[in-house]
């Protein structure tokens, strides 16, 4: 399994202090994790809808999985309920594994859930149910 999640958090119109106080909550609840680390990224490419080059740096995450083979269920299911709790805001995250690349944004919450089902399964070691 591969040991490194990216993810890029953005929300509609937000300011640049938005989206670095939703990646710092988001990081916190990472770090309750069996996880190595969850480290800020330095700045990439903007996504389409960002108001600044700040946004991306700020909402940039990478999430060392280390060697559990539960972490990236954990931390998929901390995903899911950190976006069930921004239901009334348009939160969009982008997350990344290797070349494998997981849009999330304005869909329902068993939408949400069967993706990062999905998402889990294909990186699993052996194929092995999460």
């Amino acid at each position: 399994m591969e040991n490194k999640l990216q993810i890029l958090l953005t929300e509609e119109d937000a300011e640049a202090e938005r989206v670095a106080e939703l990646t710092g909550y988001l990081r916190e609840e990472l770090l309750d994790l069996d996880v190595d680390d969850v480290t800020a990224l330095p700045g990439g490419e903007v996504p389409p809808g960002a108001r600044a080059v700040d946004a991306t740096q700020i909402g940039a995450l990478l999430v060392t999985l280390g060697s559990s083979a539960t972490a990236l269920n954990q931390v998929m299911t901390v995903i899911r309920s950190w976006l069930r709790r921004r239901h009334d805001t348009h939160t969009s995250l982008h997350l990344q594994m290797g070349d494998d690349v997981l849009e999330v944004s304005g869909a329902t919450d068993d939408q949400v859930a069967e993706a990062l089902k999905i998402f889990v399964q294909r990186h699993s070691t052996a194929g092995a149910e999460p």
